[in-house]
């Protein structure tokens, strides 16, 4: 089992999602999605999961099974006209199938705090009356480590792979574009974040990326908003005492598919998340199906 939690790596959450590390189950998602339309004030609860598959190339003996979920407390509120604040808080329950047995790591993650300023406001209807509107925010924050990291320093490699948190405190960069024309839009997100170093170990910076084309309907006097769209995830390799671990990081390009509802001020919805290309950890760790439940207060 050492073998496998050598080659894994950091996958999106995440998100996130925010998102522990074998297969990337522990390091924050700050997966979005569709962006919460609110004045002031949103607070919501969603619940994600994320399975993956590892095994060592030439030796099937050597496997792990892994299903990560995370219930997430999260919420934000503008401060004036120009700006934004966001905060998460996981709680991860982590659970490993694998050639040494099944296990399980559950406890509070690291929390997050992200804020944006607004950059771009813009509202107008075109010849044909079109109404065209678009926001771009931009922004950075803080990833706490509030999740608890014990991995023992002398087998740090395999231990920091399953852990609620990370052990250190990350800076995220983020930006926000949005545009929407009439009932149709589309919601853009990048994220970036630089990791820090524990206990001489350091996960790779991690950029990820979304794109989502929406469509709001009124069915039965409710809000329905259909979605899909893709994600991007890079993840540069983990490193112990500066020094590169080879076969982590990789990359995956994911589709997502789901809908909102709206009842007035409380909105709902789901996101189901499947890989259409990917290369992780040299090809010895693979992605399974991701979702995403939410239910969100705005106000």
């Amino acid at each position: 089992m050492k073998k496998i939690l050598l080659i894994t790596t950091l996958i999106l959450s995440a998100p996130h999602i925010k998102a522990c590390d074998i297969c990337g189950c522990s390091a924050g998602n700050y997966f979005i999605g569709l962006f919460p339309q609110f004045r002031k004030h949103f607070i919501g609860l969603r619940y994600s999961f994320r399975s993956f598959h590892s095994s060592v190339a030439g030796d099937a003996s050597q496997f792990s099974r892994d299903f990560y979920q995370t219930t997430e407390l999260w919420g934000g509120f503008n401060i004036g006209k120009k700006w934004q604040l966001i905060g998460f808080i996981p709680y991860n329950i982590n659970t490993q199938n694998s050639d040494d047995g099944k296990s399980h790591r559950n406890g509070l993650g690291d929390i997050s705090f992200i804020a944006n300023y607004r950059l771009l406001d813009r509202s107008r209807r075109d010849a044909k009356g079109n109404r065209i509107s678009q926001q771009l925010w931009i922004g950075g924050g803080l990833k706490l480590p509030t999740g608890k990291f014990s991995a023992d320093p002398d087998d740090i490699i395999a231990g920091a792979n399953n852990q609620p948190g990370t052990g250190s405190a990350d800076l995220i960069l983020n930006a926000m574009y949005s545009l929407h024309i009439n009932e149709w839009g589309i919601n853009t997100n990048a994220n970036y974040r630089i990791n820090q170093s524990a206990k001489d170990f350091r996960f790779g910076n991690r950029f990820s990326s979304s794109a989502f084309v929406f469509h709001s309907m009124i069915l039965a006097k409710k809000d329905f908003i259909p979605n899909a769209g893709v994600l991007y995830e890079n993840l540069q390799a983990n490193k112990l005492s500066s020094v590169k671990i080879e076969q982590t990081g990789g990359n995956a390009l994911l589709a997502a598919v789901g809908a909102d509802i709206s009842l007035g001020k409380v909105s709902t919805g789901f996101n189901v998340q499947l890989p259409l290309h990917q290369d992780l950890s040299a090809g010895q760790t693979t992605a399974k199906v991701r979702g995403m439940l939410h239910i969100t207060l705005a106000f």
